[in-house]
């Protein structure tokens, strides 16, 4: 579990930095940074969303984990959770999902915490640099959400060490390829948040990742 809480401390200090150095710039600075963080999203989320081995599996998972979050409610539940810490819940979730789903979808984060429960951190260690720096600009543009995410980031990487440990093996290729590709497509839906296009609910479509493991686990 070494990697793991590098990487969730990794985030937790650089989003400290970002919020740090985010209350010495004016405004207009942070509606600069948010737009080049939903730009930089959108790209991040196109290349992995087209990465899709079966787009059968995505767009199967997309829409039924959406209509499942729907149906739970899991936007809405989680704005009132955000409106318990912070007064601004958008924002507040934004920099949240915005983080949590950079962090937390792609096959570093997948592989390297099921090999991290069998003893090897050393992807998550590198990827703990990398989201540590990533987390100082988002900190800094999107506020305490991003610091927030290191929490759901340490639960999700630590029950994936977990199952790695009790396993003692990995998830095969094509399952972490589809949650990734679908990750993708979510990702694409936080950076049209972030640029104000329109609202999407990425929170309730959260559901489409789990789906996509277990049809692409099926299929393999």
């Amino acid at each position: 579990m070494l990697g793991t809480l590098a990487n969730a401390a990794a985030v937790a200090t650089g989003s400290i930095a970002g919020l740090l150095l985010g209350r010495k710039l004016p405004e207009r600075f942070f509606e600069l940074a948010r737009d080049v963080v939903g730009l930089f999203t959108l790209v991040l989320g196109i290349g992995m969303a087209v990465a899709a081995r079966n787009p059968l599996v995505q767009l199967f998972s997309l829409i039924t984990g959406a209509v499942v979050g729907e149906s739970l409610k899991i936007e809405e539940r989680l704005e009132k959770l955000a409106s318990s810490f912070s007064s601004g819940s958008s924002r507040f979730v934004d920099g949240l999902m915005t983080a949590f789903l950079t962090y937390c979808v792609g096959p570093m984060t997948i592989v390297g915490s099921i090999k991290d429960g069998l003893g090897d951190p050393t992807i998550l260690l590198t990827k703990s640099v990398m989201d540590g720096i990533v987390s100082v600009a988002y900190a800094a543009s999107l506020g305490v959400g991003v610091l927030a995410s290191a929490a759901p980031l340490l639960l999700f990487q630590g029950s994936l060490a977990l199952i790695g440990w009790a396993t003692k093996a990995v998830f095969p290729e094509a399952v972490v390829s589809e949650i990734a590709a679908c990750g993708g497509v979510l990702l694409i839906g936080v950076g049209v948040n972030l640029l104000r296009l329109r609202k999407v609910k990425v929170g309730n479509a959260l559901p489409s990742l789990l789906l996509a493991a277990l049809l692409a686990w099926a299929a393999a």
